[in-house]
Parts: C-alpha cells; sequence; structure tokens
C-alpha cells in the first residue's frame, strides 16, 4: 500500500476564514476517497483523533498548534446526475467551493441555491451544518450524500432523515455522527421553481422586479451579502458568529413589553425566534473591539479578526457579548462556527 502525503508542521492561516495562525502537526490533503480508507486500514493512523477541515469557514481554532490528524477535503467534481417527476438531480463532491457551485447551478438553468449565494465554505460542510439564507436551508433541497465511516472503514449513503437536519444542525455535529467524512451531496433541485422571497430585506431588493428568474434572485443576494458583510478575504470573520435564539412565545412577549422593537420570527410551535445581531446591537457592541478581535460596524452578528487576533481573543469576544445579552435579555446566544 502506498505511504498517505501527510505532511508535517503545516501553517492553517489560509485553511480557515478568521485567519487564526494555528499549525497542524499533521495534516493530509484528500484528494481520493481511497485515502481516507487506507488511512482507516493504518492501525496507528487510524487510532489518531482526527480533525476533517472543509473551507475553514465555519471554524474558530483557539489553540496555537492543533494536535488531531487535519483532513482538508479537496475532492472536487460537479455533475447532473439524473432526475425524478419533480426534480433535477446534481451532484457535487466536498471539496467544490459552495458559491462557485451555486453559480454553476445557475449556469445550468437551474433553480433551487439562489437564496444561498456567497455563502462561504465548501459543498461538504453544507449539510453538516445545514447552511441557510433568506429563508432557505439545505435540507430543502437536499437529496443524499455520500459520506466515509472511519468506524467501519467503507463509504454509507444517507438521506434527509438519517442527516437528521435541523436549524444549523445535523448528525455530523453529535456523537453518534463524529466518525463521518461527508465525500460528496446530491441536490434535488425543483423543476417547477418559485422565488422564494419571503424574507422582507430580499423582496424590498427585487421591488419593482417581475416575476424575478433564479439568476435575480441570486444577485439581489449577493449585493446585499456585500453590503452587510466583510469579505473573509480581506478581515477574517466565520460569517454570522451567533444562531438566531428561538424562545418560548410568553419569553418573546415580555421582551417586546420593554423593546416593542424587538426583531423577531413567529415559529410553527408557536416559539419566536430573534435576530441575535439586533440583540447584539441592543447592548452597544456593533463596532467595539477586545485586544484585536471586534465586531463588524455594519453587521452586529459578525465578529472580525482585526489583525493578528488568536482564537482565544475571538472567544473572549464572544463570551463577553454572551454575558452582556443574557444579563440584559435573559437570553443565551450559542454560536455558530465549530471550536476547535
Amino acid at each position: 500500500m502506498q505511504a498517505l502525503p501527510i505532511e508535517h508542521d503545516i501553517s492553517l492561516q489560509h485553511f480557515n476564514t478568521f485567519g487564526i495562525g494555528a499549525r497542524a502537526r499533521r495534516y493530509l490533503r484528500v484528494i481520493d476517497p481511497a485515502q481516507l480508507a487506507a488511512l482507516a486500514a493504518d492501525p496507528e493512523l487510524a487510532a489518531l483523533p482526527r480533525l476533517v477541515l472543509g473551507g475553514g469557514s465555519n471554524l474558530l481554532i483557539t489553540r496555537a498548534e492543533i494536535e488531531q490528524l487535519v483532513l482538508h477535503m479537496a475532492l472536487m467534481g460537479k455533475e447532473i446526475v439524473g432526475e425524478t417527476p419533480d426534480a433535477v438531480l446534481v451532484r457535487a463532491r466536498a471539496g467544490e467551493n459552495w458559491h462557485g457551485f451555486v453559480q454553476w447551478t445557475l449556469e445550468q438553468g437551474l433553480g433551487g441555491l439562489e437564496n444561498m449565494s456567497l455563502i462561504p465554505g465548501t459543498v461538504g460542510a453544507s449539510p453538516i451544518q445545514n447552511i441557510g439564507a433568506y429563508g432557505a436551508e439545505v435540507k430543502d433541497v437536499f437529496h443524499s450524500l455520500t459520506a466515509f465511516d472511519f468506524a467501519t472503514g467503507s463509504t454509507r449513503t444517507m438521506d434527509a432523515a438519517a442527516c437528521r437536519f435541523a436549524y444549523r444542525d445535523s448528525v455530523f455535529k453529535h456523537e453518534d455522527g463524529r466518525s463521518l467524512a461527508v465525500l460528496d451531496v446530491t441536490f434535488a433541485l425543483p423543476k417547477a421553481w418559485a422565488p422564494n422571497l419571503r424574507y422582507a430585506e430580499l423582496a424590498r431588493e427585487l421591488d419593482g422586479v417581475t416575476g424575478p428568474s433564479p439568476r435575480q434572485v441570486a444577485e439581489a443576494v449577493i449585493a446585499i451579502r456585500r453590503r452587510k458583510l466583510p469579505d473573509p478575504a480581506e478581515i477574517g470573520n466565520a460569517g454570522s458568529f451567533f444562531k438566531n435564539p428561538v424562545v418560548p412565545g410568553e419569553h418573546c412577549a415580555r421582551l417586546l413589553e420593554q423593546w416593542p422593537n424587538l426583531v423577531h420570527h413567529l415559529q410553527a410551535d408557536g416559539s419566536e425566534k430573534l435576530a441575535a445581531g439586533w440583540l447584539i446591537d441592543q447592548c452597544g457592541w456593533k463596532g467595539r473591539s477586545l485586544g484585536r478581535a471586534g465586531v463588524y460596524p455594519k453587521q452586529a452578528l459578525v465578529l472580525v479578526n482585526n489583525g493578528g487576533a488568536s482564537g482565544e481573543e475571538v472567544l473572549a469576544l464572544a463570551r463577553a457579548i454572551q454575558a452582556d445579552v443574557q444579563e440584559r435579555f435573559g437570553v443565551l446566544l450559542e454560536p455558530e462556527p465549530v471550536m476547535i
């Protein structure tokens, strides 16, 4: 069996969008699923703790050195693979850039992913986080995925039920999914497409456009995101740092008595989803810094690396924000990024 090309003492600064300058003791760029099978078959390597890395856009590294074997998923390729009576099936491998894949589907004349344009990261990471934006989530158009299971040394196909999707959550973020590495994802894009303009901000952006196309919706989403969010290539960040908290209706009603302008969205079960950015803004954090980490001036939900920040500095800022929001509103904000 050919030896795996494992590299040592590799900087991960350009492999995470926060730009944290951690180093990996062991690093493997995965370009073929056979590499994972070889790794699982090697008793010494299989015993090592693993960190599966995609685009690093939902990650906060808080240590200077990563002890785990870093598996950087760089499997590439995308294609139309079939259809059902209602949808066209498209598949992309785990290392494909998410936004690039969305653009490719639009070039094929297919709608369904346009509301999630410009989300950073890779296709392989998209089901793990059940990424979403502007009223759309991966689970809405998900068909299936292929994953490598280190527990068995084999690949398996998983449908939506097996992935256990929830708000910014899936089986992959829980103990019984940690042995899995996503290899490719198949999406079912609707033949009878209709624009999803449930979010008022997106509807306003397309005001005056009659019957917008998937491409027009995508361009509107891109315009909004570019106005509100920093480019990770220029300012280190991981996008929205906190999940929008969901609270009981009674809690929301009490908050509205004191803060009538509270941004909230009624859920099907009677609970209310609050806008985390609004809560943070009310606590006066927008534009503030703590050390070399700060809150983006245009969007309070985004924490940024103002230059040379460590993961510990970003984490300290996040904890200070959590404490203020909980003290004022009785709401505990939950971070979106995975903490390493």
